[in-house]
């Protein structure tokens, strides 16, 4: 009986500790499986946050390319007002045109004088 009840004690026990390490293996698996979903979602994540942070950089890069355009096309503007304003004036002031002009019939008859001062 002595005999017995170790040798079933023994086998419980190494039954024990083969059920243990299956449980152990078991449980290690399914950590690894929760760490590479865990990974799978932390990239999905990070491509998603660089994918709308590209975006947010490329509106900003073409508002601000709008932007220098535009004032680049005020200031030309701006520079050719000035410059025609500054052409008609020292048109004006270089020397004196005057003329005059008749309609006849079928004609026009220009008298131009230009005085230079």
């Amino acid at each position: 009986m002595k005999i017995q009840a170790w040798w079933r004690g023994s086998m419980v026990r190494q039954s024990l500790l083969h059920m243990a390490l299956r449980a152990w293996v078991i449980q290690c698996w399914w950590r690894s499986v929760q760490a590479q979903r865990l990974e799978r979602r932390r990239s999905l994540a990070l491509r998603l946050y660089t994918c709308q942070e590209w975006a947010v950089v490329k509106v900003q890069a073409h508002v601000r390319m709008w932007q220098a355009r535009r004032r680049f096309h005020q200031a030309r503007q701006a520079a050719c007002t000035i410059q025609s304003y500054w052409r008609w004036h020292s048109s004006q002031t270089r020397g004196l045109i005057r003329g005059r002009y008749e309609v006849k019939a079928s004609r026009l008859e220009l008298d131009i004088e230009i005085l230079l001062t």
